[in-house]
This record gives structure tokens, C-alpha cells and sequence, in this order.
């Protein structure tokens, strides 16, 4: 089944990659406060069981078939093992070992890979408007993140087990964003959605058990929050929304949407940690705005 009912224009994918990667700036708070917590692989589990049933629902509410025909399983299950398994994994294991900034620094090089993989693989063009758009957003994220203070140590990067994690995941991302797209247009974005999150959900498991499978002792309601965000918002709703976005535009242009995400992460920093706003935080957005302006023009 489709996310798209209905034949629109090209805003409703626009709105809906925006949507996934304003959920998912978010989620660096929600997920610092749950590691406070949670270990990284408990997490994992309990997010996208709670992301895994909101999409069960959703389905059902649509009258949709939970489960794919057989022929879609091999490219779904690879894609749950590299968006799901994969992904999560590595990045909360690096979020836990470095900060939100470098982070942020990071992960604004994730549409620069999707650009080259898709260019490669997908054969889409990208075109001397789409080159200075990319790179004029990684611009953008890069002002934004460092707050211009490009010093020896920052340029340094990846120097810590923490930054390389977030790098390999950055690479990781790109992988999954060029994958499966025939998939995802002959089945549909919502059941393709709820078949890869439950196929790598199902393979964290295995790895949880064997790593010891601890509980929370105390559990508090600022990490019940969390884990209901990070569920419903950047599980089940963050993903169902950037593979609606994936089946109508080409990969290069939704992957650009990944330059707003660290102006949400440092929007958030500001309303939940008081941290101030800085000059090079407006002009660095202006660029990331421009950057993808400039990618999803025709």
C-alpha cells in the first residue's frame, strides 16, 4: 500500500522528508535523556517495539495486509538489516560516546554519500544546481554545528571510537537510502515501512539476549517521554514519512533534507538546555535552506 492515496504534486513528499528529519533532529535529545538510563541495545529494543506496534495500527486502520508477498522478503530483510540493525546500532553506540555537536557535524555528510551512491547506482543526475546545493548545505550544517569555530581539534575529526561509530553510520544511511526502491514503489512505503522496521527489530533481539538483556531498574516518565517519541514519532511516523518521500522523489533530493536536521538538534539544545543563539546558527540555516532549495529544484 501506498503512503499516497490520491495523486499530488510533489509538496506532499517534500513535507513528508521534512517531517522525518525535523522527528528525527529531535531524537538526539530524547535519546541522550533515555541513555541516562537505558543501555544502548535496551533502547534499540524497546523503541522499535513500541515504533513496530504504532505501524501494526496504522495498517490495520487502513485496512492494509501486514504481511508482504514472499518475493519482496530478501531486499525488505536487507534493508532492515542496514536501516534497522545496522543503523541503530552503530549510531546510538556512538551517540553514547560522543557529543551531540560532533554529531550534528557528522551526519551532515550523509546527503554528499546518498548524492554519490545514487549517481552511481541509480543512475540519477545530479547536475552542476544539485553539486552547489549539496555542498552549499554541508556549508550550512557544517557554520551551524561548529558555531564557526573551525579549530585544529574539530577539523581533526574522527577522533574518537564515538565520532568514527557516527561516521560509519552517516555511510550506512546512504547505503539504505538507495536501496530497495523498486520495492518500495511495487509495494508501497507504509507496508514497506512496517515489514523492514519489523525485520530489523527481529534481528536487535538475538543480539540484546545475548548481550545480557538488562531491564531498566528505574524507570522514570522523562524516559517513558522519551521512548514514546522515539517510538512512535522517529520510528514509526519518522520512517513511514522519508520512505513515502523515497517512493515519489529521487534519493539525492530527499537526502538533502538531512542538512536541516542539526539546525532541530541545536533549536532543540536551545529550548530544553537554554543554550543561546548564535549569529553563524541564522546564517548557517539560511544556507542549508538555500542548499536545498537549490537540490530540489528541476
Amino acid at each position: 500500500m501506498s503512503f499516497w492515496n490520491t495523486r499530488r504534486t510533489e509538496t506532499a513528499p517534500v513535507l513528508a522528508a521534512l517531517a522525518a528529519v525535523v522527528l528525527w533532529g529531535l531524537s538526539f535529545v530524547a535519546t541522550k535523556q533515555a541513555l541516562s538510563e537505558l543501555s544502548p541495545l535496551t533502547l534499540i529494543v524497546f523503541r522499535f517495539a513500541i515504533g513496530v506496534t504504532a505501524l501494526a495500527l496504522i495498517l490495520k486502520l487502513r485496512g492494509a495486509a501486514l504481511v508482504p508477498p514472499r518475493e519482496f522478503l530478501p531486499t525488505l530483510a536487507l534493508m532492515g538489516f542496514v536501516g534497522i540493525f545496522v543503523h541503530q546500532v552503530v549510531q546510538v553506540h556512538g551517540l553514547e560516546k560522543t557529543t551531540a555537536v560532533r554529531t550534528g557535524w557528522l551526519i551532515g555528510l550523509s546527503p554528499i554519500w546518498t548524492a554519490i551512491l545514487a549517481a552511481l547506482f541509480l543512475k540519477e543526475r545530479l547536475g552542476v544546481a544539485r553539486i552547489a546545493g549539496l555542498l552549499l548545505g554541508l556549508a550550512g550544517a557544517l557554520l551551524v554545528v561548529t558555531r564557526g569555530r573551525l579549530s585544529g581539534e574539530l577539523l581533526a575529526m574522527p577522533s574518537t571510537t564515538g565520532d568514527l561509530l557516527v561516521l560509519a553510520s552517516t555511510v550506512n544511511w546512504a547505503i539504505y537510502s538507495t536501496i530497495g526502491r523498486g520495492t518500495l514503489r511495487a509495494l508501497g512505503s507504509a507496508r514497506s515501512t512496517f515489514a523492514i522496521m519489523m525485520l530489523g527489530w527481529l534481528m536487535v533481539i538475538p543480539l540484546w539476549l545475548a548481550r545480557g538483556a538488562r531491564l531498566p531498574q528505574n524507570f522514570g516518565a522523562a524516559t517513558l517521554g522519551s521512548l514514546l517519541f522515539l517510538g512512535i514519532g522517529c520510528s514509526a511516523l519518522g520512517y513511514l514519512f522519508w520512505y513515502a518521500a523515497l517512493e515519489k522523489l529521487d534519493a539525492s533530493r530527499v537526502a538533502a533534507f538531512l542538512y536541516v536536521e542539526p539546525l532541530v538538534t541545536m533549536a532543540a539544545a536551545v529550548l530544553v538546555l537554554g543554550e543561546p543563539v548564535a549569529w553563524t546558527t541564522v546564517v548557517g540555516g539560511v544556507l542549508v535552506i538555500a542548499g536545498v532549495v537549490l537540490v530540489q529544484r528541476r
